[in-house]
């Protein structure tokens, strides 16, 4: 695995020979499983919720950082995100920003134009290469 210089890492290993994982990265660690209706026994997000938190976080902190850096009166943040499956096999995610405080139209129309900035949307939307690669027994 090359490192560049933005390169960040996490480890994601088998608990139980099942679905449940246990997610890692340098300071911190975390369950995904699948819900007990898909076979797992719902001990932690299934991937797209883990997929659709990172958006989520990502975008607040955005926001966040840019009503500071700005001095917008910006109270609260919150984000709500659905993932769905159409039955033409299409997905999309539905991303509802919710700015609490004394902000003008303007700010909040520079804050929703800044949420398609953050890195993950960027990252989703951009050109991205998932490279892959077996490694045989430790």
């Amino acid at each position: 695995m090359t490192q560049d210089k933005q390169s960040q890492r996490v480890s994601v290993n088998e608990h139980d020979h099942q679905f449940l994982q246990l997610i890692s990265c340098d300071s911190h660690a975390w369950l995904a499983d699948e819900p007990i209706n898909a076979g797992g026994k719902n001990l932690g997000p299934s991937p797209h919720e883990l997929l659709l938190s990172s958006l989520g976080a990502c975008t607040a902190m955005t926001l966040r950082f840019v009503a500071q850096n700005k001095g917008y009166a910006l109270d609260d943040v919150t984000v709500n995100l659905q993932h769905t499956v159409h039955n033409d096999g299409r997905e999309s995610i539905e991303r509802v920003i919710t700015l609490e405080g004394a902000l003008s139209s303007e700010e909040r129309e520079k804050l929703m134009a800044v949420a398609n900035k953050c890195p993950v949307h960027k990252t989703l939307t951009g050109k991205l290469d998932i490279h892959t690669l077996q490694k045989t027994d430790r």
